[in-house]
């Protein structure tokens, strides 16, 4: 395939894939498996979560466990807070999961093959989704929730349970497939809970050991992706500026989240301790998975900042296959730059960069502020964050910009949840999470496709497998974002840690 052919497949196979989970939403009423008795969701509600699951999001307006009262086997949840049936979270939830990951991977696979040189075409979409559903996904996901069964994690399809406390009142047992969901959440860096609390919730993550197994399996393959990018190139030193430098942003990211001293704030679990909520924020932001092991506002605010800056730059080490895609087009923008800098001719992999080329890396870059900025200020243009007690302090506008940015990052972790469930914030995220998904995947393979056939240079000019550039390229990648983000970071957590909030929001 070339790279429209190859990128309209899979556009057309997650699209359609997304119709099958908007039609179980909408309907999970009627459907089996559902011994709670969930109603389906509204409209705007499952278009939200479906284009939220089909994008590698998985931001979530909604409380997969629903509100329950004792009363069993229905459990009447609340308009506000609607819950999903075991059928919506194994058949559209997973599923969605599943073939989000696996197409990130398959693109990131057919930008590296337009690198490669002597490289004909970009492969073929159906065969690269295949193997990396049947090959990847499902046997380590296989093992993974093995593990996470061992460790506590229910996996029942029985009803919600209502048990008797030592104190003689009674509780409602919330279990379901529990452990299958966050096996590929985390692998694939999905980051949609079971619960609403997320891994915050004690049934999703029990104990430490099941905490650091998640913080594993979320830096698993974006890591192993670099390495796979100097492999498909037979070059394996080029992986060495797309690994050190993806580190040495998550490295600061890392410096700027433990400034603060990392004690317990409100919506920390005491089970994992400040360490724990503190690090799990940096590497889910970082890695754009949007699981959350805390509330996000019980971070302090450089936590919060660090936060921002792994969502903003996308590629440290950023999601699978989408992470390394960014790396590689911050990678082509600081040649430029250097070339620039130098007077030459900028040139990657012994090909001339020309000025298509850095057309294509600027106007990808810049969709990312575009989408995230025109929302943001379309929330209070409109009252729609005040229709939902969202201030218009520093604390409220941190909120808000949060909650595009991580739809445009495709990251998912939020301050809103089910609080976002109105029309405004379903559509608009939901429009938020589709092109910052898909047109940057379009105009990196319409890139990568490019540079096939591209005349090489027999000898090479500027050496991109060095300590040398690996530090112009994380300076760039700090300036470009810093330069463009940072006035309404200012108006948002910066200015949060200037009024000296001691420890959270």
């Amino acid at each position: 395939m070339g790279w429209r052919e190859y990128f309209l497949s899979a556009l057309i196979v997650n699209i359609f894939q997304m119709i099958l989970a908007f039609i179980i939403f909408v309907y999970q009423g009627g459907l089996p498996l559902n011994p709670q008795g969930f109603p389906g969701f509204s409209l705007d509600l499952a278009f939200m979560q479906v284009i939220s699951f089909g994008t590698n999001t998985n931001l979530q307006h909604y409380n997969g466990e629903g509100v329950c009262k004792n009363q069993l086997p229905n459990c009447f949840p609340l308009s506000n807070a609607p819950g999903l049936s075991y059928l919506s979270q194994m058949t559209a939830v997973q599923f969605l999961q599943f073939t989000s990951a696996a197409t990130g991977i398959c693109v990131a696979a057919a930008m590296i093959r337009g690198f490669v040189a002597n490289s004909r075409d970009m492969g073929n979409f159906y065969t690269d989704f295949v193997r990396s559903l049947m090959r990847l996904f499902l046997p380590f996901c296989f093992i993974a929730a093995l593990i996470f069964v061992g460790l506590g994690v229910p996996q029942t399809l029985s009803g919600y349970q209502i048990v008797s406390t030592v104190e003689g009142s009674t509780q409602t047992i919330l279990v379901g497939p529990v452990a299958s969901l966050v096996s590929i959440m985390q692998l694939g860096t999905n980051g949609g809970g079971y619960y609403g609390a997320n891994s915050a919730y004690p049934f999703q993550n029990p104990n430490p050991a099941s905490d650091i197994f998640q913080i594993f399996l979320m830096l698993l393959i974006p890591t192993a992706l670099c390495f796979v990018y100097g492999r498909m190139l037979g070059k394996r030193r080029e992986a060495r500026p797309i690994l050190w430098g993806a580190y040495s942003l998550f490295a600061i990211d890392l410096l700027l989240a433990f400034i603060p001293n990392y004690g317990l704030g409100r919506g920390m679990e005491v089970r994992f301790g400040g360490f724990f909520s503190t690090f799990w924020t940096v590497v889910t932001t970082a890695v754009t998975t949007g699981s959350v092991n805390s509330s996000l506002f019980g971070n302090h605010p450089l936590v919060i900042l660090s936060a921002f800056m792994g969502m903003l730059i996308q590629s440290s080490p950023g999601g699978k296959g989408v992470g390394v895609m960014y790396m590689v087009m911050y990678v082509v923008i600081t040649v430029f730059i250097v070339g620039l800098m130098s007077g030459r001719t900028p040139e990657y992999l012994g090909m001339k960069i020309n000025a298509r080329d850095v057309k294509l890396v600027m106007i990808t870059f810049l969709v990312h502020p575009v989408i995230i900025l025109v929302p943001t200020v379309l929330a209070y243009a409109t009252g729609a964050a005040s229709a939902i007690g969202v201030s218009t302090g520093s604390t409220g506008f941190t909120q808000i910009f949060y909650e595009f940015t991580s739809a445009a990052a495709n990251n998912g972790s939020d301050f809103l949840g089910a609080t976002g469930n109105t029309p405004f914030f379903n559509i608009s995220t939901a429009l938020v999470m589709l092109s910052g998904r898909f047109i940057p995947i379009g105009i990196l393979l319409a890139l990568a496709g490019s540079m096939i056939n591209r005349r090489r240079a027999s000898e090479i000019g500027l050496r991109t497998d060095s300590v040398t550039f690996t530090i112009v390229l994380v300076g760039s990648i700090l300036l470009l974002v810093i330069l463009t983000f940072f006035p309404f970071l200012a108006l948002g957590p910066v200015l949060e840690f200037f009024q000296k909030r001691g420890n959270g929001f």
